[in-house]
Order: structure tokens, then C-alpha cells, then sequence
């Protein structure tokens, strides 16, 4: 019998990994606002990548809810909201789903699966997080446009889930140490708020040295804290986690010569913070360079590059400005 998976915020990355787990073959159900139910509904579900996936699932064919209740069959449900729902959403589950049922959080950040964990005690809560970007295009619409995989920790389910991911060669990885894989995460993702902040493409935004050098000072204090709270680094990307910042900073001939695979981008891709402002909603700043203000904090550092972009982010959450240029914003970080 195919695996009985429940998509749990339908968003970007709920939409697409429920999309390639179809393609495997699983039994996806997926848990969103009206807003995505009305325009899956009219369209149609597309996945598509940058290495020339393109894949439509017609609406006759997608089970799409927005009450929590249909999700109580579920084998599995993997869990895609954002970081500030996530209480919310785990007390949800609770009075939901059956014991039995495995929950997986595909969520930024490093607290998600304590909470949901705190939430459901009887229910295995596995956390897992996704390396690359999808952006939402519109009419059903979803595109991975940067290279990365899909990891989550090691359990038999695990496995499982990677022979459904097989189909749509999305790549799948499993871990043992998921606390190292989540902070080596959220240092790239601290990229995010840069992005959201330049108002340009990923790609045109890592092409620019200005840009890089306000993401390797967000990266310095992080990896100051991750040491002195003796968290290992995994490898995520071409680069060693402990090499970024300095990579970052070099110039942008010899960048583009020497770090080539950070910059297999398609130029389309935006990230999911940018998103969220676009669409008006609350970012996961908080989640990201929160994260590493608190750690710092926690052993006795500071992180004011960190706390200078929070508070941008912050502003642009209230329709501040969200169009810097690299050198203003980094004059600003700097200061």
C-alpha cells in the first residue's frame, strides 16, 4: 500500500515536495488557506527545476483540505509552515492525528521540532529541512531554482521516503546529527533577509561582491556562536561552512571563477523572504538571524550585524524600504 502522506501548510516548499512524493507514487494529501485551494483548483499543481523538470498534476487528481480533521489517516505528515505558526499548528495535530502517525519538520530554523515534539509526546517527530529554493510563480506554479537537497533524519520512514523522491530525482538525503545539518542550513539561509533586503534575483544578488560581504558578516557572528556552543559544521555546499566568509569576500572575478556551484542559480529564483514581503506577510526573521542573536547571547558574544538586519527586516514587514543596494546596505551593517 503507497505511503499516506499529509502536506501541512501548502505553501512553496509543501506544494513541491508534495508534488515530487505523487510522482513516487505516495498518497498526498495537502493542508492549506482557501487562497490555494481555489487557485490548485482552477490550475492544477506544476513542478518544475532548474535541471529541466517540468511536471503537471491535473486538480481532478490532488486531495486538497483546509480542515485539519482530514489528516487523521495519515501515515506521515510533513510539516511546511512557517516557523512563527508552528505552536499553533502542533497543538492542531495533537487533538488530530493517531499516535502511531510520524511528523516530519521540513521547516527554516533550529526550534521547530522541540516544539512539535512538546505538542504530540507520543508521536515520532523527526526534523528535516530542504537546501534549495522554490518559488510560487502563480496558476498552481512552483519552481526549485538553486541546487540542494532534501535531508531528514535517519529512521526506517526515512527511507521509505526516499524511494518516492527517486521518481522526480529531487535529491534525498538521511542524517543522524540533524542539530549540525540545521545550523550549517540556517548559515546559508541567512542569505535569505540579504535577498528580501536587495530586492533582486539570487542570483544577480550573489553576483555582487557588496551583497556577499553583508552575508559573510551575518556568517562571521553566526559561526562564532555555533563554535563556542561546540556545534559541528556539515558540508552543504562546493565550500566548507568555515570557508564562506572569506570565499564570499573575494572579488567578484575571481567569486564567479573559484565558487562556480554557488552561483548555479537559475535567475528566476528569489528567496522565500522575499516572497513573504512580496506577499505581505511576516518573515521568519526571527527564525534566522533570531536564532543566532540568541546563541551568541548565550555564551557571551554579540551579533550586531545580525540584530542590524533583523531590524530592516522588521521595518520592511511595515512597508519599509526593501531595495538596497549592496554598498548602502552594507554601510549599514557595518555600522
Amino acid at each position: 500500500m503507497a505511503l499516506r502522506v499529509g502536506i501541512i501548510g501548502a505553501g512553496s516548499i509543501g506544494c513541491y515536495v508534495g508534488a515530487a512524493l505523487m510522482m513516487g507514487g505516495a498518497e498526498v494529501s495537502f493542508l492549506g488557506r482557501e487562497r490555494m485551494a481555489a487557485e490548485l483548483a482552477e490550475h492544477g499543481l506544476r513542478i518544475s527545476d532548474y535541471r529541466g523538470l517540468n511536471h503537471h498534476i491535473p486538480a481532478t487528481q490532488l486531495r486538497f483540505y483546509t480542515d485539519i480533521a482530514a489528516m487523521a489517516d495519515r501515515d506521515c505528515v510533513i510539516v511546511t509552515v512557517k516557523s512563527g505558526d508552528t505552536e499553533a499548528i502542533a497543538s492542531d495535530l495533537a487533538s488530530a492525528l493517531d499516535a502511531r502517525a510520524t511528523i516530519i519538520s521540513l521547516q527554516n530554523g533550529v526550534g521547530n521540532t522541540a516544539a512539535l515534539q512538546r505538542a504530540m509526546p507520543s508521536n515520532t517527530v523527526l526534523p528535516g529541512m530542504i537546501a534549495f529554493n522554490v518559488l510560487q510563480s502563480g496558476k498552481g506554479c512552483f519552481h526549485a531554482g538553486t541546487d540542494g537537497e532534501v535531508i531528514i533524519q535517519d529512521a526506517p520512514i526515512t527511507e521509505e521516503l526516499a524511494g518516492y523522491f527517486r521518481t522526480s530525482a529531487t535529491p534525498f538525503a538521511a542524517n543522524a546529527d540533524m542539530r549540525s545539518v540545521q545550523w550549517s542550513k540556517l548559515l546559508l539561509n541567512l542569505n535569505n533577509p540579504i535577498n528580501a533586503l536587495s530586492g533582486i534575483g539570487l542570483k544577480d544578488e550573489l553576483s555582487q561582491r557588496a551583497y556577499r560581504c553583508c552575508l559573510a558578516a551575518l556568517q562571521r557572528e553566526a559561526l562564532a556562536a555555533i563554535k563556542a556552543a561546540n556545534i559541528p559544521l556539515q558540508k552543504l555546499t562546493a565550500v566548507p561552512a568555515e570557508w564562506l566568509p572569506a570565499v564570499l569576500g573575494l572579488p567578484d572575478f575571481v567569486f564567479k571563477r573559484l565558487a562556480q556551484p554557488m552561483l548555479a542559480i537559475d535567475p528566476l529564483a528569489r528567496s522565500s523572504m522575499w516572497e513573504d514581503l512580496e506577499r505581505g506577510r511576516k518573515t521568519e526573521v526571527e527564525w534566522l538571524n533570531g536564532e543566532v542573536i540568541r546563541l551568541a547571547a548565550e555564551h557571551g558574544l554579540a551579533a550586531p550585524a545580525n540584530e542590524q538586519v533583523r531590524a530592516l527586516v522588521q521595518l520592511a514587514e511595515e512597508g519599509g524600504r526593501r531595495d538596497y543596494r549592496g554598498d548602502e546596505l552594507l554601510a549599514i551593517i557595518r555600522t
